[in-house]
């Protein structure tokens, strides 16, 4: 299974970006999904996490900024970024729990390779 994100780039404060992730190989369900972010000198943080069913958590600082989703039958996730503070600038990566088969009870993890997003002042 591979998870590719995209979406990434430069924005000015204030601005928006729209990051994707899609999921592809040996996929029989995807259970959740999430959005992990990584800064420069910091350890990696979760963004915001979405279930097969559509329940939704985020981080604190997300603060009602950013929207998850995801599209089942695309096998992919999506990240809405808004109002963009210099402090979003990270790496931003994406998660998902994937079943390969239904003889899997327990979901494997695999991660993206990360997309970069820098937010200027």
């Amino acid at each position: 299974v591979q998870l590719q994100a995209f979406g990434g780039g430069l924005v000015q404060a204030g601005g928006s970006l729209r990051l994707s992730c899609v999921a592809s190989g040996n996929i029989w369900r995807i259970e959740d999904m999430s959005w992990y972010r990584q800064a420069p000198g910091k350890q990696r943080e979760l963004v915001a996490g979405i279930t097969s069913i559509g329940g939704t958590n985020y981080a604190d600082f997300v603060n009602g900024r950013f929207t998850i989703s995801r599209d089942n039958t695309k096998n992919m996730v999506y990240l809405q970024m808004n109002s963009l503070r210099p402090e979003d600038t990270a790496v931003y990566s994406c998660n998902a729990q994937v079943k390969p088969n239904p003889l899997h009870y327990y979901p494997v993890e695999y991660w993206g390779q990360g997309t970069l997003v820098t937010v200027s002042s």
